[in-house]
């Protein structure tokens, strides 16, 4: 195994100039905002939401500083709540005319041996994460409908494919996210909107490290063929690919931003 640094930042090249782009889940330091950033620096109008409202005005305050008020725009939104979320869809249309671009980032996980696992704990993972991409995929279908174009970028997990002592909920739920974007997929080619996901391992921030143990952090980075974890902004860049028109021809895909696939 080689034991390789974080490569250095890619700069944006205008992929998504004039594209307009909804990022779940995407208050924080991990891929949901690594993403949202990477899209302003492809040139795209954003608008960001999540769940938690104080980290949500934070962050879009420090993107707009970066990149002018015009470029990002926030909506806090549940993605368990239909309500929440026909509200965000409709505001992207309503602010931006069209839409371009999702990404559904939202996912919740948690740790338990699947014999002492209650309902509630298997409900909450799975209505956040699977649920939650089902609402908002359908969400941005029917808008994309309309114009006959967009790309929708899923985020998935290598634990879709792979087995992990505790995960069941989780992995249950992303491998369901992986099923969901194929079956779109096939439906939404009819009408000029591609869906495809990403399957990251490990993509550390300050955040998921707080409620990681450092024997799963080794682990989990001794799997991958780095021998480290990913940068937040490494996955964020696959889903830029998938969302630019260099990926114009793939749909229905999931791309492993790992080295743990089937």
């Amino acid at each position: 195994m080689t034991d390789v640094e974080s490569p250095a930042y890619v700069p944006g090249h205008g992929l998504l100039e004039g594209r307009t782009a909804v990022v779940t889940a995407a208050a924080g330091a991990g891929i949901g905002g690594a993403t949202a950033r990477r899209l302003l620096e492809e040139g795209a109008r954003v608008l960001i939401s999540d769940a938690h409202v104080r980290r949500l005005k934070e962050h879009a305050a420090e993107l707009a500083g970066e990149f002018g008020p015009d470029a990002v725009a926030a909506l806090p939104c549940d993605v368990t709540d239909e309500t929440e979320v026909r509200a965000l869809f409709e505001t992207a249309l309503r602010e931006h005319g069209r839409l371009d671009v999702v990404v559904n980032n939202a996912g919740l996980g948690g740790t338990s041996a699947l014999v002492d696992m209650t309902d509630d704990q298997w409900t909450k993972v799975l209505d956040v994460t699977l649920n939650g991409t089902f609402r908002c995929t359908r969400a941005a279908l029917r808008a994309m409908r309309e114009t006959g174009s967009g790309v929708i970028v899923n985020v998935a997990s290598v634990l879709g494919w792979r087995a992990q002592a505790g995960q069941a909920h989780y992995a249950a739920a992303k491998a369901g996210v992986m099923a969901l974007t194929r079956c779109a997929a096939v439906e939404a080619a009819a009408y000029g909107v591609r869906v495809n996901a990403v399957a990251p391992s490990l993509a550390l921030h300050p955040h998921l490290a707080k409620v990681t143990t450092p024997e799963l952090l080794t682990d989990l980075t001794a799997r991958e063929a780095y021998g480290r974890y990913a940068e937040p902004w490494e996955v964020a860049n696959v889903i830029v690919f998938l969302a630019s028109g260099y990926s114009s021809y793939l749909t229905g895909e999931v791309v492993s931003v790992s080295s743990q696939h089937p």
